[in-house]
């Protein structure tokens, strides 16, 4: 079919414009969602006295400290460890053409609760206490994030190997993350056994994903991190649109598809290994949010990795919302309800892949 020179200009400019105003609806649904979170809870603010807080204008110091000390930054770390999880899943699932790859169903997030759980319990990385405020106490973050992150490259770099073989396919590499994961919560469950009672409470307490656990300082290593993998995933959005493809093809348009390849599978451990060392397990949050936002905004790289990360902060920020309200004034960890969540849409992907 012939297009005139000005046709086909028109019709990508809508192509643009309309992933374009999903994206910039997601963020203000986002925005939204922060105002919303921030307002709801045990002790209820309204709307108008949460936005003079955040302004700097003057509101009662109780509202003040409500909103500065406790929701602000958990709403925060919700929205940034829901980003990361989700571009890491986006990432992973395009680099290894595997519609089921996430951190959690890979193994890479259990990977990385047994390194920050070995540098707690023995390296000297945190001070186990069981308090109704924290089950740890980190005192030294980056020990421990750098711990979860070396046992998250471990089980990273089995999933490469596996993608290499001839012949393998999504069905063997979540089969391999499965092992990967068993394998790496049994090397939990040891370290356990030989904790005493205080010890072994904090730990099973630990692996439970909150995001109130976060201080402001967390807050900013997390999102320092997720900001530069994010920004180096969307400079590859591309190559990520290439690889898709096929490797023959990438490599055709110059795509230098093994380096791609292991630095975004570095990069999404490395974010993984943040999040999960200070929040603990979230599950699923990588595999739903890159499908949900593929079936509205399609598979252009360009667009769904940034709809990605604001459908994950969305999500996450949303559960996390939810799960304080459920049990109120008790607090429900959010990768419970993550879990609930989650689980019936892998089954769901999984029978879709057997229908395929």
């Amino acid at each position: 079919m012939h297009f005139s020179d000005g046709q086909v200009p028109a019709e990508y400019r809508r192509y643009i414009g309309w992933k374009s105003a999903v994206v910039l609806a997601t963020a203000g649904l986002l925005v939204g969602a922060l105002i919303t979170g921030i307002s709801v809870g045990a002790a209820g603010i309204p709307i108008p006295d949460v936005a003079r807080s955040l302004a700097g204008l003057e509101v009662p110091r109780r509202i003040d400290a409500i909103v500065w000390n406790i929701r602000l930054p958990q709403a925060l770390t919700a929205i940034v460890g829901g980003a990361g999880l989700a571009v890491a899943g986006a990432v992973m699932q395009s680099i290894l053409r595997n519609p089921l790859g996430s951190p959690f169903t890979l193994g890479i997030s259990h990977a990385a609760a047994f390194g920050a759980a070995l540098s707690v319990m023995f390296l000297g990385g945190g001070i186990m206490t069981s308090t109704s405020a924290d089950a740890v106490n980190i005192t030294n973050p980056y020990l421990t994030t750098a711990s979860a992150f070396l046992f998250s490259l471990i089980g990273a770099g089995v999933i490469i190997m596996v993608a290499r073989l001839r012949g393998a396919t999504p069905e063997v590499m979540v089969l391999t993350g499965v092992a990967l994961g068993a394998l790496f919560t049994a090397g939990t469950m040891f370290l356990q056994y030989f904790a005493d009672d205080v010890q072994l409470a904090a730990m099973v307490f630990w692996t439970f994903g909150d995001t109130s656990r976060a201080s402001w300082s967390e807050l900013g290593v997390i999102s320092a991190v997720t900001l530069v993998c994010c920004v180096w995933f969307l400079a590859n959005a591309w190559n990520y649109n290439a690889i898709d493809a096929g490797d023959e093809t990438a490599r055709g348009l110059g795509v230098r598809v093994e380096r791609v390849r292991v630095t975004g599978m570095l990069l999404a451990s490395l974010v993984t290994a943040v999040t999960i060392a200070f929040l603990g397990i979230i599950g699923f949050v990588g595999l739903v949010v890159p499908h949900m936002a593929r079936r509205i905004i399609g598979s252009d790289h360009r667009f769904l990795l940034p709809a990605t990360i604001l459908g994950g902060g969305l999500l996450l920020l949303a559960s996390d919302t939810a799960a304080r309200l459920l049990l109120a004034p008790h607090l429900l960890p959010v990768s419970v309800l993550t879990a609930f969540m989650g689980a019936p849409v892998f089954i769901w992907l999984i029978i879709r892949g057997q229908r395929a």
